[in-house]
């Protein structure tokens, strides 16, 4: 598969002629050649956004809405495309890529019905016969810049809120998902966006910095939106501060699992399942940590145990394999990484339950119990299928665990006293919570984003508008005004 960058609804190479690679992460095959863009390729995919954006700013919401509507019925007509492309690129097996599209295409359908939402209000004034009141408009070039581990969702929202709100953009898709994200790039430009309203940019790894630095400092850019890791985010919004640029941030994630005395463990188990193992735990939201009470702990560990032997290991690129729940980490650097995060706990006092070391970029499903604050895989997040389990005596110290940890993502409580769970619920420090479901939940017309290291700003639903519009206040006054000199 070969990807080139698209400016001005042109697909075209880098300007110097460069590419990159994107191999397996298992097999070290070729998959994917991109078009490495050069710093002057970002600079005339920005210029080239700007000039779209004064006609592309005055279309009505209709023709927005109709755009984005049809970009979703494209999105799920590519739907075998995206399963073979992300099978191959980024080792998801069909299930994920599968709610990688329905997601995707709900959020352009919500982008959709945004467009007549925009809205501003009249407000009181003190001056007579004074029309005071506020509208909102479309801020001028979006800098968006989406992850490989949800490449078809978090590409779909990273592009669709800016246009339905009448922006133009400027995507920076990702050097390991090059084929997948241009496949919805494909979606968008098939639905007919003019010229010039999304253009994408991609570039080798080792031209990200340069990259990134010119475009979040190209004056045409008014807004940036990221999603990635913590580490980078904080250099984004740094770059973004001085040039006074308003960012929307969602960053790295360590989601608590809180499962009180009363839960049902059962339904319990299943939430962990699916919350930790999805997607080889490479998910946003993924559950980074189960906090459970030490009265049923050990009932829930051996059901659990017996749950995660059973899911299924393999290659989703392979045939046969496409529905396997455990494939390939994102790359062989994952393995040793995760590896290092189990030896650690173990030399230090956990217990490994089930799964065990990663050779490469495979690793089982791997469950750590007695994990205490000393350890890493008690404050770093894993982003694999390693799981770390805390006990503890009560509320108040499943409340104080649940926080003791930078991030803010998503969380969830089991309890079967609803009450007690709301107690619990309002008091974890997090962008989202779940009472009795899991961690990974999304739905396009909910507020997506974190707090503290996981950043601030919302994706979906009615949070965008106010990210990527201007309030803006004007006042209509009577032909003759009163003024004290």
């Amino acid at each position: 598969m070969k990807t080139q960058l698209i400016i001005n609804n042109e697909a075209v190479d880098a300007s110097n002629g460069a590419t990159f690679e994107r191999l397996n992460s298992l097999t070290g095959k070729l998959v994917t050649q991109g078009a490495a863009a050069t710093v002057a390729d970002a600079n005339k995919a920005a210029d080239t956004a700007a000039t779209a954006f004064k006609t592309w700013s005055e279309t009505g919401p209709t023709e927005r809405r109709l755009l984005l509507l049809k970009a979703a019925d494209l999105l799920e007509s590519k739907t075998n495309d995206f399963i073979q492309a992300m099978a191959a690129e980024v080792g998801a097996s069909a299930l994920w890529a599968g709610f990688n599209v329905m997601m995707a295409a709900g959020l352009f359908r919500e982008a959709a019905s945004l467009t007549t939402q925009i809205q501003g209000e009249t407000i009181p004034t003190d001056k007579p016969d004074t029309l005071s009141m506020t509208f909102r408009q479309p801020v001028g070039v979006v800098l968006s810049m989406a992850p490989w581990n949800g490449p078809i969702a978090l590409a779909a929202r990273s592009i669709a809120y800016p246009i339905a709100c009448g922006n133009t953009v400027v995507f920076r898709a990702s050097e390991v998902s090059p084929k997948t994200h241009m496949l919805v790039v494909d979606a968008c430009l098939e639905a007919g966006l003019p010229p010039g309203v999304l253009n994408v940019i991609t570039h080798a790894s080792e031209d990200a910095a340069d990259i990134t630095e010119a475009l979040i400092a190209h004056p045409a850019i008014r807004r940036i939106n990221f999603t990635g890791s913590t580490r980078v985010g904080r250099i984004i919004a740094q770059q973004a501060g001085q040039h006074l640029k308003r960012c929307l941030l969602e960053l790295g994630g360590k989601s608590p699992l809180v499962i009180l005395d009363d839960a049902d463990i059962d339904e319990a188990v299943k939430a962990a399942i699916f919350g930790c193992f999805l997607y080889q735990g490479q998910i946003c939201m993924t559950t980074g940590r189960i906090v459970i009470d030490e009265k049923i702990a050990d009932e829930f560990v051996e059901k659990f145990n017996i749950a995660a032997q059973k899911l299924t290991m393999g290659n989703p690129a392979v045939e046969g394999n496409e529905q396997c729940i455990i494939g390939p980490l994102v790359d062989a650097s994952s393995g040793a990484r995760l590896n290092s995060i189990v030896e650690d706990a173990v030399e230090k006092g956990a217990t490994l339950v089930t799964g065990g070391a990663a050779d490469n970029a495979s690793m089982p499903a791997t469950i750590l119990d007695h994990v205490t604050s000393d350890m890493r895989a008690y404050h770093e997040e894993s982003f694999g299928p390693v799981i770390s389990i805390i006990r503890i005596k009560d509320d108040e110290q499943a409340l104080f665990v649940a926080n003791d940890t930078e991030y803010g993502l998503s969380a969830s409580v089991f309890s079967q006293n609803f009450p007690r769970a709301m107690k619990i619920a309002k008091k974890i420090e997090s962008g989202i919570c779940h009472i009795n479901s899991a961690t990974v939940n999304g739905e396009a017309q909910a507020p997506y984003g974190g707090t503290k290291s996981t950043g601030y700003g919302r994706f979906d639903g009615r949070a965008v508008i106010d990210e990527f519009t201007e309030l803006r206040w004007l006042t209509v006054a009577p032909n003759q005004v009163h003024y004290p000199f």
